[in-house]
């Protein structure tokens, strides 16, 4: 097991949303050295960029977090830009720590990264049985190579590289513009707006068939840690609940919570994407003792709070 209170750990994307718990976990460790690597200071998409941030880091250990990401909309419309991002800054964060002898990196993944018709519950197993779900596939297969890269680091080069894949994440502080946010922002923010306009419907994309499971950031940054701490073997391992709902029953659990009384329409047009999502759980509780504690209806509550309270305001 790793003591995090003696090492110097840089977070890529520590600035964004999911990174700002993993600061918070990191802290809460005792974890006193912790360099955010922000895009505004260092572009990862550059090799230069990235030598730099570790000449001025020198981090023992690397949690790479950074990611170009959207939902089913911001996929479609900017499938190469999402695909180049992605790959290349995994890439050079993974090159150059191996080039400056970085003890430890952890690299984040994304569900996007299993096939489309993934048998469920989805066991890290089957990531190669077959193509992602079109419309972010090229999103999912850009990060899925930086689980080859590690494997293959590891092998030739002894890096310990580790691979993790959170759920669909949500919670406080998500990103809640329109045209990038994912399913459960973009609810909160159209049924609240409805709401506020007195209208007497909100459109919603697709059919609400599809499955999804989320997984609350704060509890995706405590497995990200954790694994940081104690896991140190080849194997991806997912991060989730192990629960799915039907994107219906989530738009009317949302609708309930943010007290909007008008009419659910669902635009058929629009694409649903992966039919279902459901993760396997128990590697990531064998192997380093996660389990989510967060319910999906009590991290509603508080995100839909914070937008409320406080997010509105940042716009």
């Amino acid at each position: 097991m790793i003591d995090l209170s003696q090492k110097r750990v840089c977070v890529t994307g520590g600035g964004g949303f999911l990174g700002g718990y993993v600061v918070e976990r990191l802290h809460r460790r005792g974890c006193e050295r912790v360099f955010v690597a922000r895009s505004k200071d260092f572009d990862l998409r550059e090799r230069s960029e990235v030598r730099r941030l570790y000449e001025v880091a020198r981090p023992d250990i690397v949690i790479h977090l950074a990611a170009v990401v959207g939902g089913i909309g911001a996929n479609r419309e900017n499938p190469g830009s999402f695909f180049y991002e992605n790959l290349v800054m995994g890439v050079e964060v993974i090159e150059q720590a191996r080039r400056a002898g970085v003890e430890k990196v952890v690299t984040a993944g994304t569900i996007c990264a299993y096939p489309k018709h993934a048998t469920v519950p989805f066991r890290e197993d089957d990531l190669w049985s077959g193509y992602p779900e079109e419309t972010n596939a090229p999103y999912g297969i850009a990060k899925k190579a930086l689980l080859v890269m590690s494997q293959a680091y590891r092998q030739q080069y002894g890096m310990n590289a580790i691979y993790l894949l959170p759920v669909n994440l949500y919670g406080p502080k998500d990103n809640f513009d329109p045209a990038s946010s994912h399913v459960i922002p973009a609810m909160i923010r159209k049924f609240i707006d409805a709401r506020q306009a007195g209208a007497d419907h909100v459109t919603l994309w697709g059919d609400g068939t599809p499955t999804r499971e989320f997984l609350h950031a704060r509890d995706a940054a405590e497995g990200i840690v954790l694994a940081t701490e104690r896991y140190d073997d080849p194997e991806p391992v997912n991060l989730g609940t192990g629960q799915e709902i039907a994107i219906s029953e989530l738009a009317e659990l949302i609708r309930e919570l943010t007290h909007f009384g008008g009419e659910i329409r669902w635009d058929t047009s629009k694409p649903n994407g992966q039919p279902r999502r459901c993760l396997s759980t128990e590697r990531a509780l064998s192997k380093f003792g996660f389990r989510a504690r967060t319910t999906l209806d009590v991290g509603l509550k508080e995100t839909i709070v914070w937008w409320e309270d406080e997010g509105r305001d940042r716009e």
